[in-house]
């Protein structure tokens, strides 16, 4: 068992399912309606925890009526919420999801208005009890700080970083972690449509750090440290049931492996498995046997 830190988003979800995703301006009903716990980071650390692992969250929390749902969902995974920063004000960001039974795919709308965790919060955090430390690339300015930080103190700790959006100045944090994370969306707007060829000029540019890319019905490909690129074909499911939520099984499936000490390309096979598991099911529990 490994003990894993994860800094960054929890939200609370409001799912929809829907025969299939409507036209503009068509009403549908809803075949059926979850309120669930959400967000990249709060998915990773509960599938990291049903595989065995000690994790703890650091993030923010509004003090009102939704936030308690998501502390129940946490307490129920192990979670630890002692670095949690709790605002009076504001609403935890809520996703209202529309999930598509034709084709699996979910359609999200996000409202946010609470601030983002800053480094005089993580600053209270004793990083010396962690293995691993896996943060979202979401206030570049501040979770640099937290990823210098860890460096400084900390330098045998394990980083790594989830690059889903393309935001302004994310590749300066590139250099502070030992894996990098990289959605598909990310990939695109940097104007790449081949992940190969992507992770080809990371290596080209005598990147230090590991990296994978997850690519949807493609499968997902990685970056060695020795600079080989590897490519797993995607895991899929008799049906596909529900996707959302599977870039961050795919996250917590290789940070597992890794953190055990299995090779890139094990990790690579186990996480992508996981990920595709998921896509055969809704939510995301009882994915461990």
């Amino acid at each position: 068992m490994a003990r894993i830190l994860g800094v960054g988003n929890v939200t609370l979800d409001i799912v929809n399912v829907i025969d299939n995703y409507p036209h503009e301006d068509q009403e549908v009903r809803a075949l059926s309606q979850h309120i669930n716990r959400g967000g990249n980071t709060g998915n990773t650390l509960a599938v990291l925890n049903q595989l065995g692992h000690d994790c703890a969250w650091a993030g923010t929390l509004a003090d009102e009526r939704d936030a308690e749902l998501i502390r129940a969902d946490l307490h129920e995974h192990r979670i630890d919420l002692s670095a949690v920063h709790t605002v009076k004000h504001g609403k935890v960001p809520t996703s209202y999801i529309s999930l598509s039974r034709l084709s699996g795919s979910r359609t999200i709308v996000h409202y946010r208005d609470l601030p983002e965790y800053q480094a005089s919060d993580f600053a209270r955090i004793d990083l010396g009890l962690f293995d691993w430390l896996h943060v979202e690339g979401r206030n570049i300015d501040q979770i640099k700080l937290m990823l210098q930080r860890a460096r400084a103190e900390q330098p045998n700790l394990i980083c790594s970083l989830e690059v889903e959006k393309a935001r302004d100045g994310i590749e300066q944090l590139f250099p502070l972690v030992d894996m990098l994370m990289f959605s598909r969306d990310y990939v695109l707007r940097k104007g790449w449509h081949d992940p190969g060829s992507f992770l080809q000029v990371l290596r080209d540019q005598t990147l230090l750090a590991g990296a994978t890319c997850t690519w949807g019905d493609r499968g997902a490909y990685a970056l060695s440290r020795n600079g080989e690129i590897l490519h797993e074909p995607a895991f899929k499911p008799k049906t596909v049931v529900d996707t959302l939520g599977a870039g961050d099984v795919f996250n917590a499936g290789l940070i597992d492996q890794l953190v055990r000490g299995h090779s890139l390309d094990m990790a690579l096979i186990e996480a992508s498995r996981l990920a595709g598991r998921k896509c055969g099911v809704y939510g995301l529990k009882n994915l461990v046997d």
